[in-house]
């Protein structure tokens, strides 16, 4: 994939922790699971929740299983990268840390990047100039 990181937003005014639009697509291209990441900045995703049930030892070595999407959330991911990364914007309301986590999310893909989530919230967290960077549609 090479060159420029590719950056696509989907935008969902409530957004879906689960994507499974988005993350089913990057598959069915040419992205491997061990090399997709499934990212929330709010809640986080159910599957990560199991996998954190089964320990944390588990849950972990989820992030080395070659067969797997690793799912997590951005402030856990932190100095973690993935070459393709669904980050999933699904916070209720914006809150002090809601910036730090947004852009943890951003940086963490090496080659792909889906940013799921409302239009509006990105803007609003992120700022004008990011919502231009993103592509947002307008409101």
């Amino acid at each position: 994939m090479g060159g420029r990181r590719q950056i696509r937003c989907q935008p969902f005014r409530r957004p879906d922790t689960r994507c499974r639009g988005v993350k089913t697509s990057l598959l069915q291209r040419c992205w491997r699971s061990q090399h997709v990441a499934l990212l929330t900045s709010g809640t986080r995703h159910p599957e990560q929740k199991e996998r954190q049930a089964a320990g944390n030892a588990a849950y972990w070595d989820s992030f080395w299983d070659a067969d797997q999407v690793f799912y997590g959330h951005v402030l856990g991911f932190k100095g973690l990268e993935r070459r393709a990364v669904v980050l999933v914007v699904n916070e209720a309301s914006a809150f002090e840390r809601s910036r730090e986590r947004l852009y943890v999310g951003l940086s963490r893909a090496r080659d792909q990047l889906v940013v799921c989530g409302d239009p509006d919230f990105i803007r609003e967290v992120g700022g004008p100039d990011l919502g231009r960077r993103l592509n947002l549609p307008s409101t």
